[in-house]
């Protein structure tokens, strides 16, 4: 592994963390460098449910929220600006007197969020290293109006947060795959990726339809559905999609899988939502998949599946029918919550 910005920072001298309390950690995914931390003293704040099974694995103490106070936090910085500042506000908070450290790449935003921590607080030079900084200052006043305000409100009354998945509107493509199922939808049926529950929603309208299951990483994202949908036929499951296996297999799936691994597309992200579909399907069970046009499923969905078809879409997307689970694969356990 690289020696990160942080290490070199403490190795250096140039940044000193206290020798006691707890050390927050906020948004570490599951390949980030924390040995330079006592692993004893390290609360780390993770609602990405892959992430966050991956640090609890390794010992370490997980939760989705702060419980401080800290003697000292790091940020490992989020791409969305809104989200960022009240990460920025939230440490703060929860840090009284102590340093918090910002640690992010240039594509991610963190020479403006340095620039405008600069005009707040008094912070020292930055580090940089492999196209990103850190840079630290300490905890106090002047940072309250960057704090998480209200969710956004969009069309119908669904509420959204800063840094979730279509945050500021309905996304095209579970708009265009809700108007294209079919009007009759029975059963027990799962939501892959379900965001803040749009898609649910609309399938809730539907005759016949005895549960839906959201299953979501984002427990932010999870959160605003629980808002957002009230109907006690919705279930919901903060849980990566991709390893979760249900009890009883499903009639149906429908899902808008995520194809981004950060910035770059990465089709196996799909592929894999693919594989966990036909694992959690009856065997006479159904898929209904919109993705974007250019994205390589097919092979995918040939392979588990007996019948595919396309159904609908235009130059941007497509969406696919597609039945009969060609692979089973083995149940493999998984935390309830």
């Amino acid at each position: 592994m690289k020696q990160s910005r942080m290490s070199l920072a403490l190795e250096s001298g140039a940044l000193d963390l206290p020798a006691a309390g707890k050390l927050a950690v906020f948004g570490a995914r599951a390949g980030d460098d924390l040995s330079m931390l006592p692993r004893d003293r390290v609360r780390i704040i993770q609602g990405f449910a892959p992430d966050h099974d991956a640090w609890a694995a390794r010992g370490y103490q997980v939760g989705v929220a702060p419980a401080g106070p800290y003697a000292a936090a790091l940020i490992f910085l989020p791409r969305a600006k809104a989200e960022a500042h009240a990460v920025v506000a939230e440490a703060v908070a929860h840090t009284p007197g102590g340093v918090i450290v910002v640690d992010g790449q240039k594509t991610d935003g963190i020479d403006s969020i340095y620039k405008a921590c600069r005009r707040r607080a008094h912070v020292p030079e930055a580090l940089s290293k492999a196209h990103g900084k850190l840079f630290w200052f300490s905890s106090g006043p002047g940072f309250e109006d960057w704090a998480a305000g209200a969710p956004t409100v969009l069309s119908d009354g669904f509420q959204t947060v800063p840094g979730i998945f279509s945050a500021d509107g309905i996304d095209r493509g579970s708009q265009a795959l809700a108007q294209h199922l079919p009007a009759r939808l029975p059963g027990r049926i799962a939501d892959l990726g379900a965001g803040w529950g749009y898609l649910a929603r609309q399938i809730l309208g539907r005759d016949a339809v005895k549960e839906v299951h959201l299953i979501e990483a984002s427990y932010a994202a999870l959160d605003c559905a629980r808002h957002n949908i009230t109907d006690e036929r919705a279930r919901f499951h903060w849980a990566d999609a991709r390893s979760f296996r249900p009890d009883t297999p499903f009639d149906i799936v429908v899902m808008n899988p995520p194809f981004h691994t950060g910035r770059a597309a990465d089709p196996d992200i799909g592929r894999s939502f693919i594989a966990a579909a036909a694992a959690m399907l009856k065997p006479g069970g159904v898929l209904w998949l919109v993705a974007n046009r250019h994205l390589p499923y097919e092979a995918e969905l040939a392979q588990r599946f007996a019948h595919v078809k396309e159904e609908a879409g235009d130059a941007t997307f497509k969406i696919i029918e597609a039945s009969h689970p060609r692979l089973q694969m083995k149940s493999v356990s998984r935390k309830r919550r």
